[in-house]
């Protein structure tokens, strides 16, 4: 598929809006897969600290 102007490409034909769309929303969907696991890993460090913390005492 060519396009003769990058208003063309961006159109895709006027179905730019759908696949601008779906680009998106599986990007949403990759960095939420990659950056959920980092945020349960801190918060289980943190009680994990917060339980040794608190048999210690």
């Amino acid at each position: 598929m060519a396009f003769s102007t990058v208003g063309e490409f961006f159109a895709m034909g006027n179905h730019g809006l759908y696949v601008w769309t779906a680009y998106a929303v599986g990007a949403a969907v990759i960095l939420f897969n990659v950056m959920s696991p980092r945020r349960l890993k801190k918060k289980l460090i943190l009680d994990q600290k917060r339980r040794e913390r608190r048999e210690q005492v």
